[in-house]
C-alpha cells in the first residue's frame, strides 16, 4: 500500500510533465491535433490535464473511485466539435499514447525506488484495465454523438430537399430535384401540409422537372400530399413533369390525371398569377 501510494503521488505531481510529453509526441497530422494556433494548443493541453487529474485519483489507493468519475470529461470532449471531426481512430491513438507515457513513468518510478515485482504488476494492471474501461466508454458516447450529429444533418437536408416558397401572399412553389426516396416522401407530408397552412395560400406548384425517377410509394405519397392540401383548401398544380414519369404513374395507377397539370412551372405562373 505504501508504495501504491507513493505512485500515485508521484503520477499526481508529474502531470504537467505527462501533459507536455503527450503533446510533445502526439500525431499532429490531423484533426483537433493539428491546430497551431496558440489558443487552440492552450484549449487542447488544458482538456489532456482534465484528463490526467481524474486518472491520478482512479489510481489513489486511499479512494475507491471508479472510471465513472471521467463521464463529464468524457462528455465534454465527446461534444467538442473539433473532436468530434475528429477520425475516432486517432482519438484513440492518443489514448493509447497517454498509456505509454503512463506505463514509462511507472516503469521508471519503479525501477528508481526498487518497487516489489508483484505491486508494479498490480499497478500496470490498473493503468491498463482503466484505459481499456475508459477508451470503451469513450467510444460509446462518440458514436452516440456522431449519430445524433448526422442525425441532425440527415433533418436538416430533408428540410433543405423539400422547401416550400412562398411566391406571393396566396401562392407557394415546391421544388422537387432528384431522387426521391421514401424517407424524404415521408417527411415531404409534413413539411408541405404545416408550411401550406401557415402561409395560407390558395395554390402550391409543385415543380417536378427536377424528378427523373418515381416509384409507386413516392407517387401516392405525392397523391396523399395532393388529396390532404384539398382539405385544406389549397389548390395543387403539377409542374412540368417528365413524359417518362408520367407514363410511370400511369402504368402504376395513380390517379395524376384528376389533378390540374401545367408543362412547366412558367405555364403554371402565367395561368395563376397573370
Amino acid at each position: 500500500m505504501l508504495y501504491q501510494q507513493e505512485i500515485h503521488k508521484h503520477f499526481l505531481n508529474n502531470i504537467d510533465r505527462l501533459v507536455e510529453e503527450w503533446y510533445s509526441a502526439a500525431d499532429k497530422s490531423n484533426g483537433v491535433y493539428a491546430m497551431d494556433n496558440p489558443e487552440a494548443i492552450a484549449r487542447l493541453k488544458e482538456q489532456n490535464r482534465g484528463f490526467h487529474v481524474q486518472f491520478c485519483e482512479v489510481l489513489n489507493p486511499q479512494r475507491n473511485i471508479s472510471c465513472d468519475a471521467f463521464e463529464n470529461w468524457i462528455i465534454s470532449i465527446v461534444e467538442d466539435e473539433r473532436h468530434l471531426d475528429t477520425p475516432i481512430e486517432t482519438i484513440i491513438g492518443e489514448f493509447h499514447r497517454n498509456q505509454e507515457i503512463y506505463l514509462n513513468v511507472l516503469r521508471d518510478f519503479c525501477k528508481e525506488m526498487n518497487v516489489d515485482a508483484q505491486t508494479a504488476l498490480d499497478y500496470y494492471k490498473k493503468i491498463t484495465d482503466s484505459f481499456n474501461e475508459v477508451i470503451v466508454w469513450f467510444i460509446r458516447e462518440y458514436d452516440r454523438q456522431s449519430e445524433f450529429k448526422l442525425k441532425a444533418q440527415r433533418d436538416l437536408i430533408l428540410e433543405l430537399s423539400t422547401p416550400v416558397i412562398s411566391l406571393t401572399s396566396t401562392v407557394a412553389l415546391l421544388p422537387l430535384v432528384g431522387e426521391i426516396d421514401t424517407n424524404r416522401a415521408r417527411y415531404m407530408i409534413d413539411n408541405v401540409l404545416h408550411s401550406c397552412s401557415k402561409l395560407a395560400v390558395d395554390y402550391l406548384f409543385i415543380d417536378m422537372s427536377g424528378v427523373v425517377v418515381i416509384d409507386t410509394m413516392v407517387a401516392q405519397r405525392i397523391f396523399s400530399i395532393i388529396e390532404a392540401l384539398k382539405l385544406l383548401g389549397v389548390e395543387t398544380i403539377i409542374c412540368g413533369m417528365r413524359p417518362e414519369i408520367a407514363q410511370t404513374s400511369t402504368q402504376l395507377g395513380i390517379p395524376f390525371g384528376s389533378i390540374k397539370t401545367t408543362n412547366s412551372l412558367k405555364d403554371a405562373v402565367e395561368k395563376i398569377l397573370f
